[in-house]
């Protein structure tokens, strides 16, 4: 666990982006920040919502794509949004270019309303998109690659291939830790992950009120 960090700016936030593999806990994680009444961005959520009907990223996704990546109700099919460009890097990058802008605007707008000495940003593809530098803090939740498989397959009920293919698709695990300040072993109960979210918070609300009155 690295202490290095760029202190903030006096009079914003501190912060906090929380990232990890898929299945590894970051869900758990972030709700457990939520219950501390920190405010927490959740930039899945903001993904869904940035394409909903009617927003301007949806438009332009259906002019770079067509109308059959819709619904029967005129809304984003991200099931065959995700087929399509799963495999296919040039499409993804052309998704990428109309959807993270939008996201990354939406994220800022929410996060400029909700002050707080420290909020938590989360992050699925932090290192993969190279976001993790615009950040005061890098939390990575952790956990060996057999318990995200077991996981994956036990929640979504996929297949242990297409598990595998999924997590061979994200950075490798020693990269995800590379770039962490603070890292969560989620290995054990509920319980310890309480304990480790509320050593966080302790130390986050501390940092950020240190460096807010220097």
């Amino acid at each position: 666990m690295s202490d290095a960090n760029t202190d903030p700016p006096v009079g914003r936030p501190l912060l906090i982006a929380l990232t990890g593999g898929i299945a590894s806990g970051k869900s758990a994680v972030a709700e457990l920040f939520a219950k501390l009444d920190v405010p927490v961005f959740d930039t899945d959520q903001i993904a869904r919502d940035v394409v909903k009907p009617g927003m301007p990223a949806l438009g332009q996704l259906v002019a770079q794509f067509g109308a059959e990546i819709l619904d029967a109700q005129g809304g984003l099919d991200r099931a065959r949004m995700r087929e399509r460009v799963f495999s296919d890097p040039a499409q993804r990058r052309k998704l990428e270019a109309i959807t993270h802008p939008a996201i990354r605007e939406e994220l800022a707008r929410r996060s400029r309303a909700a002050g707080g000495d420290y909020q938590i940003h989360v992050i699925p593809l932090l290192v993969e998109v190279g976001r993790a530098a615009a950040y005061d803090r890098v939390l990575v939740v952790d956990c060996p690659a057999e318990a995200q498989l077991a996981r994956l397959v036990a929640r979504d009920g996929t297949s242990r291939q297409q598990a595998e293919e999924i997590l061979a698709a994200q950075v490798s695990r020693e990269e995800r830790l590379n770039a962490a300040h603070d890292v969560i072993e989620n290995t054990g109960t509920l319980a310890d992950l309480r304990g480790f979210v509320a050593t966080l918070h302790q130390n986050y609300t501390l940092l950020a009120q240190q460096l807010a009155a220097s």
